[in-house]
């Protein structure tokens, strides 16, 4: 049987140094990409490549990505299962994060359940240090592919923020594989 990742084997291969096999990273440094939006995962590698989002890391791997590669990426890591971190967050900073979070509105967007929609990334059960890195990135405008998020960002305290990436991360849903929807 022919392999249909074939043609983006090879950065597979270099994504698994990173990002953990088939993109369920175990290192907090990097997010995870397993089960990930396909549209959201997309529009980032698209924006490394044209350089709306800078990554010492990530601008070299994308530069040589034709559009056809950079769906497939997104495509394939979208169909990956989402992993259990087993993050288990401070009572109290997940509570105060939560507020926090009710209070930017983020379940506008991300969804009641944090799993996202499309453009919009699936937050429940990421990396608390990269949500929290992500986040303090988009307030201290380094991050500059989302501005509607960076001027959300800005109005949230460093306590604020640290306590949001902890709710967050401390999130644990399931994910049906027939619709590929979040359920609690």
């Amino acid at each position: 049987m022919a392999d249909e990742n074939s043609a983006i084997r090879e950065t597979l291969e270099q994504c698994d140094d990173c990002h953990g096999k088939n993109g369920a990273s175990a290192d907090d440094a990097f997010p995870i990409l397993a089960g990930q939006e396909l549209y959201y995962l997309y529009v980032q590698l698209k924006d490394f490549k044209n350089g709306l989002r800078k990554n010492e890391l990530m601008s070299p791997v994308v530069a040589g990505l034709e559009k056809k590669q950079m769906l497939a990426l997104a495509k394939y890591y979208s169909e990956q299962a989402w992993p259990n971190i087993g993050f288990k967050g401070n009572a109290d900073r997940v509570t105060k994060g939560e507020t926090a979070a009710n209070a930017g509105q983020c379940v506008a967007c991300h969804l009641g359940n944090y799993a996202g929609n499309s453009r919009v990334p699936r937050l429940a059960g990421q990396h608390p240090s990269y949500l929290k890195k992500t986040m303090f990135e988009m307030k201290n405008k380094v991050r500059n592919n989302a501005p509607a998020k960076s001027s959300l960002m800005s109005t949230f305290s460093e306590t604020d923020i640290i306590n949001m990436a902890e709710f967050m991360g401390d999130m644990a849903i399931a994910i049906d594989a027939s619709t590929g929807e979040g359920i609690q």
